[in-house]
């Protein structure tokens, strides 16, 4: 299935080409995570209604809706462009009209990531290159304590994953890969198209 079927599927205005900047040094182009992508990664990698999952860079939020669409999990994006937040929201309110019961478990924040306060019941982080390493170690930390202070499984999702994230889960944290997913037809090409799940029990 190609990006506009999804689209249109679950009501949002995701398709077509990120024009847009971030004017923060840290921070990197918004680009969504392809449909087809995303299917071979759910294939492989279910979640249950009960997970709630964090979207760091969500952009105009399109895992977080394809997330409910398929496994009606709590899904919060987290986006500090305002044009992609209001982007965001007004897919949410599209998404409404055919899925009313997702009010209560789609939520879209604006802020920075670091600035995210990790709460107890979140339990997977989804990251597509969304920030530089130093952002990216911040808010692994943060999540590190939250574990600590209240212990859960907890997933890290890495789409087209940098080196620098590799290295510092693998050196530096207690995380342990857990998956790898190569994107059939592109991975051969391009070694980055690939998904690496990292948990922490």
């Amino acid at each position: 299935m190609n990006d506009q079927y999804y689209d249109a599927l679950l009501n949002i205005k995701t398709v077509g080409e990120q024009k847009r900047f971030s004017s923060f040094l840290h921070y990197h182009r918004y680009e969504p995570t392809p449909y087809s992508a995303l299917e071979h990664l759910f294939a492989q990698n279910e979640l249950k209604s009960s997970d709630h999952v964090v979207d760091f860079g969500c952009g105009k939020g399109r895992l977080n809706f394809y997330i409910y669409y398929l496994f009606h999990s709590y899904v919060t994006g987290i986006e500090m462009n305002e044009n992609y937040y209001q982007d965001s929201l007004e897919n949410q309110k599209r998404f409404l009209k055919r899925y009313k019961d997702s009010k209560n478990k789609i939520q879209f924040l604006h802020c920075a990531a670091e600035k995210y306060p990790i709460k107890p019941q979140d339990n997977i982080f989804y990251f597509f290159n969304p920030f530089t390493i130093q952002i990216f170690m911040v808010v692994i930390k943060k999540i590190l304590l939250s574990h600590e202070q209240f212990p859960r499984k907890i997933e890290l999702v890495l789409y087209y994953p940098s080196e620098d994230y590799i290295f510092f889960l693998e050196n530096q944290t207690i995380f342990e890969l857990k998956k790898e997913i190569m994107l059939p037809g592109v991975y051969k090409h391009n070694p980055n198209e690939r998904f690496l799940i990292y948990s922490l029990c």
